[in-house]
């Protein structure tokens, strides 16, 4: 698979159903011998969703391991997040 296969798919959480975000505002984090460990999306402010209050201005990270996904189809890349707290940096 291809980065560019990745881009413009809107990750959905299994979980509870829940839109994250889409992997072309996404940060890959890849391991030393080229195999994705993890999407990373970071927060902008005034964006709701699991990231807070529109009011919220600091910038939060919600990382993704590469474990997680559970399908990635021709839109969207489901993945299973069961606390997704527990990953916001």
């Amino acid at each position: 698979m291809l980065l560019s296969d990745l881009a413009g798919k809107e990750i959905i959480n299994l979980y509870d159903g829940g839109k994250l975000g889409l992997v072309g505002d996404a940060d890959l984090e890849i391991s030393i011998n080229g195999s994705v460990e993890a999407i990373i999306l970071t927060s902008r402010g005034g964006f709701s969703g699991f990231w807070g209050s529109k009011g919220d201005r600091e910038r939060e990270q919600l990382v993704i391991p590469w474990q997680t996904v559970k399908k990635v189809g021709s839109e969207v890349i489901i993945v299973d997040l069961q606390n997704r707290s527990e990953r916001i940096r």
